[in-house]
């Protein structure tokens, strides 16, 4: 069976829905126009899925020619302004990574506030790419996320959604990515090489649609695949853009040798 993209998962700002997107192109840092954005608090400490599950909710959306971006909340009030990041510029911490951003003076403020509950500013980093974890593209098997189900005993499919990964592939055997480490893997026009495994968070047992914890992901990777020698659960991996092209759902994944 044909290894191909299943689906695409990216947005324009960090933690809010997932777009699923037929086709998206691959620089060297990543999708284009995605994690461009994200949230801080008071402190100006990065404020994503893993303390308020909900901001799945809001869907963002940015047009970068007009240089607009959009947040539709779930209560239905859309709040739209200027894209552009004019504000104080601020250094935040993702996760031990100093990354240069500046705020994006508007609404965005008041009503991302009072969807949470407490005080949240929308940043924009100055360079591109910055706003991604650590590689800058993400991929899972959806036979590993079945093997979770399975192994979980979930009574029916997981969306593999939850892991919030950059790539699906179809037509693997379960973590059959993890195999692929140190290798060059051609998806669609692009050709990316495979890195480390993805440490896994909170984020992952709540469900991609509501934010809410609705399965014992952590648990269940550590019961039936243990912990890394750095003591993390992991499930999916890295990987970084060595040729940037158009990837589109259906395009073959080709593992070099």
């Amino acid at each position: 069976m044909a290894r191909t993209v299943t689906r695409i998962n990216v947005t324009p700002v960090k933690s809010t829905a997932l777009h699923h997107p037929e086709q998206i192109r691959l620089e060297s840092y990543g999708p284009v126009d995605n994690r461009d954005f994200y949230f801080v608090d008071e402190d100006g400490h990065l404020f994503a899925g893993s303390k308020l599950g909900q901001l799945v909710q809001i869907h963002a959306d940015h047009d970068p020619e007009r240089k607009v971006l959009s947040m539709r909340f779930p209560d239905g009030i859309l709040v739209e302004g200027s894209a552009v990041a004019d504000g104080e510029p601020l250094e935040t911490n993702f996760y031990g990574r100093p990354v240069q951003a500046r705020e994006v003076e508007g609404p965005w403020s008041e009503a991302l506030s009072r969807y949470a509950g407490r005080d949240l500013r929308l940043l924009r980093v100055e360079r591109t790419g910055d706003g991604n974890d650590i590689d800058p593209v993400t991929l899972v098997s959806t036979a590993s996320v079945e093997e979770l189900a399975r192994q979980g005993e979930a009574g029916g499919p997981l969306d593999p959604a939850r892991f919030r990964m950059t790539l699906e592939i179809d037509g693997c055997t379960p973590h059959e990515e993890d195999a692929w480490a140190g290798r060059q893997v051609r998806v669609g026009e692009a050709v990316i090489r495979v890195g480390e495994p993805v440490p896994r968070c909170v984020v992952t047992t709540q469900d991609p649609d509501t934010g809410l914890r609705d399965f014992p992901t952590l648990k269940v990777i550590k019961r039936y695949r243990g912990v890394s020698p750095d003591q993390e659960l992991i499930f999916g991996v890295y990987a970084q853009v060595v040729q940037p092209g158009l990837v589109r759902v259906g395009d073959l994944v080709e593992p070099g040798k």
